[in-house]
This record gives C-alpha cells, sequence and structure tokens, in this order.
C-alpha cells in the first residue's frame, strides 16, 4: 500500500474490518456526523451492521489504528454491483484529524478498489466539508453534476467521480 509516512503517521496501520472494530465503525462516523450534520436513518442501518450492508456484497471497511492499537479513523467502499463502488464512512478521530492519517486511509481505499478490479469509484459529499474535498481533488476525484441520482444522503451536495491519474482525459 502507498503509504505517505509523516512522523504523526508513522506509528499508523491501515487494516481491513474485524469484530473487535465494529463499535469504533460507528463511533467515529456518528461524532463525526453529529458534529456537521445529522445522523440519517440510513447511516444508522449501515453503521450498526457493516456486515450486512457493506461486507456482504463485496465492499471493504478500513480502519487506521494507531500504535496503542485504538481505531482513530475508518472508511469503507460500498460495492454497488458490476464493479460500482462509493467511498463512503470516512471519518477521523477528531483529536488526529489534520495529522494525514484520513490521506492514508485514502490510500487504503484506492488500493484495495484496485485489487478488486472495480470500474467506477464515486463518493457524495458536502460543500460543508472543503478539507475533505480537498483531499478528494488531490488523489484525482472529480466533481460531477450533484446529487448523484438515487442518493441516499440528504446532506449531499457533492458527487465525485474518481478518475486515476492515468486515465486518458
Amino acid at each position: 500500500m502507498t503509504r505517505p509516512d509523516t512522523p504523526a503517521t508513522a506509528a499508523i496501520r491501515i487494516v481491513d474490518f474485524a469484530p473487535r472494530w465494529r463499535e469504533d465503525f460507528a463511533r467515529l462516523n456518528v461524532a463525526w456526523l453529529e458534529r456537521w450534520f445529522v445522523v440519517e436513518p440510513i447511516d444508522r442501518e449501515v453503521l450498526s451492521d457493516p456486515e450486512t450492508h457493506l461486507l456482504a456484497d463485496g465492499g471493504r471497511v478500513l480502519f487506521a489504528i494507531d500504535g496503542d492499537e485504538r481505531a482513530v479513523g475508518t472508511v469503507a467502499l460500498k460495492h454497488e454491483g458490476g464493479g460500482v463502488y462509493e467511498l463512503t464512512k470516512m471519518a477521523v478521530a477528531e483529536e488526529c484529524r489534520g495529522a494525514g492519517i484520513g490521506r492514508l486511509l485514502m490510500a487504503g481505499a484506492l488500493d484495495a478498489y484496485r485489487a478488486a478490479g472495480g470500474r467506477e469509484l464515486f463518493l457524495e459529499s458536502s460543500t460543508k466539508l472543503a478539507p475533505a474535498l480537498a483531499l478528494y481533488e488531490s488523489v484525482g476525484f472529480r466533481h460531477h453534476r450533484a446529487p448523484r441520482p438515487g442518493s441516499h444522503y440528504a446532506r449531499a451536495d457533492v458527487y465525485m467521480v474518481w478518475e486515476p491519474p492515468d486515465a486518458p482525459r
């Protein structure tokens, strides 16, 4: 995996979902959602049962784990079918934001997407989240019409699709 190490992230490792991290998946996401938005019914459904709503259909849930074995961030890939994936449920613990953990999670998610042989990767976000949008743009996500047809989220007013740096434009 590509790992942009900095002194703050050198002890961070990116790992796949394991039952021991289930509550951290919900905790990290709920804290982030409550800070910026509201927790929507679809959020509660997915966060309470990632095995059914993300993993069972070929998705992935990744965690950033610190040197003390604490989950300090998470991100998921939801398989929509036919090689189409949604990057979703990305959250970093408040006390760890700005240290490059989001970038490590993004690198892990892109590696997982490539390994799955995905053909399209998209995300939905909000204009309220300028630092997140800057991260997405920096790794190759490009803005498309928003909201996405069939969007699950009332908060989404940004729709982006990943265009690998080596893709023809």
